[in-house]
């Protein structure tokens, strides 16, 4: 992909740190709602939260996804940072790709269900938000951080790289000493 020139970089980087941060609140909102809804002793308040779980899934949570994924790929494949040059990015693409599908075809249709279950509690709508949070906390940080370096296509693309610019300096070293007349 052609590198992405820098007004486009930059508005690009916004919407993908916006909408990542969104399904990191979308999470712990949905995580806030279902131990409320499990531990509450009340069915009526059991039922309210999962239909208020419903109207995130059903409005935010596939957007939200698609977006994610979507700026995050651009951004890696328009930007040195590549998409199989770091371990960070990488990581970052797997764990985007796995939870995303996970959400639109396991936790969505898991609040549908438990919304209209007349208030049951259900443990697997406070275990699947809990892992998911704690997948986003941990892209959160390596996006930080940017741990473990180079893949080793990475540092094949970055020795071939290293390669070219040593030969280019090479070549006008040599043209120069052709212009440079001896005594």
């Amino acid at each position: 992909m052609k590198p992405l020139k820098r007004p486009a970089r930059r508005a690009l980087l916004v919407v993908h740190v916006a909408v990542s941060v969104s399904w990191l609140g979308l999470t712990l909102g949905l995580l806030t709602l279902g131990i409320t809804a499990y531990t509450t002793g009340d069915s009526s308040l059991t039922e309210a939260s999962y239909r208020a779980m419903k109207v995130f899934a059903d409005w935010l949570l596939a957007p939200v996804v698609v977006i994610t994924l979507v700026s995050g790929l651009v951004l890696s494949l328009g930007t040195p940072w590549g998409l199989t040059r770091y371990h960070w990015v990488w990581i970052k693409f797997w764990i985007t790709l796995v939870t995303g599908a996970a959400t639109v075809f396991a936790l969505r249709p898991g609040i549908a269900q438990a919304a209209d279950s007349g208030g049951v509690p259900d443990i697997s709508l406070v275990a699947a938000p809990s892992v998911a949070t704690s997948a986003y906390l941990f892209m959160t940080v390596i996006s930080v951080l940017k741990p473990w370096g180079l893949t080793r296509r990475g540092r094949r693309v970055r020795a071939a790289s290293a390669g070219r610019r040593a030969g280019r300096r090479a070549g006008r070293e040599a043209a120069e000493k052709r212009l440079v007349p001896t005594a």
